[in-house]
């Protein structure tokens, strides 16, 4: 058995309300830590000492002493240990090196959180059509709106099109009052709200009337060759074969495409097969088009997500095993 170690050192300068931040209420942020970094945190005052196997130790260290220096300018919540864990690449089982690029917006920079999204934002850079395929909660919309705003406000392209297939999630809707931007709302809420944080509500109205930004379901893209445009398919497991083809080939010159979806959560009909499942394999190694596939350990929401998303594919790989 490997024997355990312990380091000491002490945290400077002196600040106790950057300590008590750091701690958080009864030490829930440190049992945090420990919870995921596989060590035992103590302190006395501002001397901490952590035990662990040596080559956690360095790096735990480390990262106590880069969110201090946090802990003294913004007030930290569990959401945000989790994040900063995943952004350096700590996990339940390993420890790697931080992969981090950055996209500027108006109102806010944003940050890749591990290397499968660092990838994302390098093939879309690269490729004209790029694809993010993974469970929820890998950032995938998120990066990909990040992405088109930042091409947009580089005047890279004049318009941002995003578009979701308006199908329900497991759930029949019915009858929904209102004008069609009422009625497609509920589909299209999630763009809505990262548009509004990356760039202020007033400003998004403002380009939605001047129609710079264009948010709409699918069946509208039909018809139409979109010139130096961001076009982003959200939620593209739930498009038949035949709406994936159609948006694909909606693209004009100076154009880029993303495409985004989780082919483990189709709302289709079961007798119907996803386009996205099936693009997969019609554009697999056409150059000029990349994919990037994220897995359950690059969920970046609350960590159980991570374990729920793998619960879900362990009973699923034991089901198709029987």
């Amino acid at each position: 058995m490997t024997p355990l170690q312990t380091i000491q050192f002490q945290l400077m300068p002196q600040d106790n309300a950057a300590l008590a931040n750091l701690c958080g209420w009864q030490s829930e942020h440190l049992s945090q830590l420990e919870l995921r970094l596989g060590v035992e945190i103590n302190h006395l005052g501002f001397q901490f000492s952590v035990t662990g196997l040596a080559d956690r130790l360095v790096k735990t260290e480390q990262f106590l002493r880069d969110l201090y220096q946090q802990a003294q300018q913004a007030s930290l919540d569990p959401s945000q240990i989790h994040l900063a864990l995943q952004s350096v690449g700590f996990t339940e089982d390993q420890v790697v090196a931080p992969t981090q690029r950055l996209i500027q917006t108006r109102k806010k920079v944003i940050k890749t959180r591990n290397a499968n999204q660092a990838h994302y934002l390098q093939s879309v850079e690269a490729c004209d059509v790029s694809f993010g395929i993974g469970p929820a909660g890998t950032g995938k919309t998120y990066l990909a709106v990040a992405t088109a705003v930042a091409a947009l406000e580089a005047e890279q392209v004049r318009r941002i099109i995003l578009t979701r297939p308006a199908v329900e999630a497991g759930e029949k809707l019915g009858f929904l009052p209102g004008d069609m931007n009422q009625k497609v709302d509920p589909y299209l809420r999630p763009l809505f709200d990262a548009l509004f944080e990356m760039l202020g509500f007033e400003t998004v109205e403002r380009l939605i009337e001047k129609q710079v930004i264009e948010i709409a379901p699918l069946a509208f893209m039909r018809g139409r060759t979109l010139n130096e445009s961001f076009m982003i398919l959200d939620e593209a497991q739930n498009t038949s074969i035949e709406q994936m083809k159609m948006f694909l080939t909606r693209m004009g010159f100076g154009s880029k495409a993303v495409i985004t979806g989780d082919i483990t959560q189709c709302d289709l009909p079961k007798q119907q097969k996803s386009g996205l499942r099936h693009v997969i394999e019609v554009l697999e190694g056409v150059p000029g088009i990349g994919f990037t596939f994220y897995q359950s350990q690059d969920v970046v929401r609350h960590h159980l997500v991570q374990k729920i998303v793998q619960a879900y594919d362990q009973f699923d790989r034991r089901k198709e095993g029987t």
